[in-house]
């Protein structure tokens, strides 16, 4: 092979979204190499991190499905938390070590009325024990050196709170939806101190990500062990177009989709009974399809339809 030749990708050429059941005690770049070993798959990544000890919902893309990841992370998010009052850790959870501790432990009613300080658009100090780079250099790996973090307050938008239930003194158990980048730890952390004492969070579970819900996920352990035979089915797979299910769709023709995979903006005259009646024609999204088949994400502006993001899925039937 002369050096100008490019170099066959190694694996299967797989596209479409597993969604994963994570279990508590893996990373979630652990689990996607697992998952990618398990499919034999080219390429392969996740829709949006879990801590180590977080399970639940991690939508893992394949091939032309990676493109779609903005998207999905960009989605609406459900969590269930517990947070544990009187023992702060340096890593806001469980897995960290003791930092301070408290015997003050808040009533419902001082919990309840914390909660409307992070509901709406807040601002939030986030782990110092996160990928956030400070300096060029990730935060966890400087608190992990034992150096001060300092991290300045990011915006997060909170659209839910809710305290679940109420187990005992030391435990409360929440209910939270959020928008993206919004650290559930630092909502444990902050709501302690907010309630006169401090906490971390013992226990945590994502129940959504966008359009993946916890009743489509897959228990890791379900899928078998790296070298198994036969691997497992790519029939498990969603269709690349199911992490944009929110965004409006219009059909196009095949002369159209050609049109579009060679770059080239569509006029909206030409489109006309076709166009969603939710989609905005000034400046919003629409999910190209052509025949059932996803072409790719496309911005209405200026009276056209210009590609923007493009998906040449191949290989497998979970690609449309």
């Amino acid at each position: 092979m002369s050096r100008f030749q490019r170099r066959k990708p190694k694996g299967q050429p797989i596209d479409g979204w597993l969604i994963i059941d994570k279990p508590s005690g893996m990373g979630s770049t652990d689990v996607v190499n697992r998952v990618k070993r398990l499919f034999q798959a080219q390429k392969c990544g996740h829709g949006g991190t879990l801590d180590p000890l977080a399970t639940g919902v991690l939508p893992i893309a394949f091939g032309a499905a990676t493109k779609t990841v903005p998207y999905v992370m960009d989605g609406t998010k459900t969590y269930r938390f517990t947070l544990r009052f009187g023992d702060a850790r340096d890593t806001d959870d469980a897995d960290g070590k003791t930092i301070a501790t408290s015997e003050v432990r808040p009533t419902d009613a001082q919990i309840q009325a914390a909660l409307p300080a992070f509901r709406g658009d807040i601002m939030q100090v986030p782990p110092i024990f996160s990928a956030i780079k400070v300096a060029g250099e990730r935060a966890y790996d400087l608190a992990r050196e034992g150096q001060v973090v300092e991290l300045a307050p990011r915006p997060a938008r909170v659209d839910r709170f809710e305290l679940e239930s109420r187990p005992d003194a030391d435990t409360a158990i929440f209910t939270v939806q959020s928008g993206k980048g919004v650290y559930m730890r630092s909502l444990a952390r902050d709501l302690a101190r907010a309630c006169g004492t401090v906490g971390h969070i013992a226990a945590l579970r994502r129940m959504r990500v966008g359009p993946f819900h916890e009743e489509a996920a897959i228990p890791l352990d379900k899928l078998g062990l790296p070298g198994d035979t036969p691997p497992p089915s790519p029939d498990l797979l969603l269709p690349v177009a199911t992490a944009l299910a929110d965004i409006p769709a219009l059909a196009l023709s095949e002369a159209e989709a050609a049109r579009l995979l060679h770059g080239q903006a569509i006029s909206l005259v030409e489109l006309m009974g076709r166009i969603p009646g939710d989609a905005n024609p000034d400046g919003g999204l629409v999910r190209a399809m052509a025949g059932g088949r996803f072409v790719g994400l496309c911005r209405l502006e200026s009276g056209m339809m210009v590609p923007e993001r493009l998906v040449a899925q191949e290989g497998s039937p979970a690609g449309g």
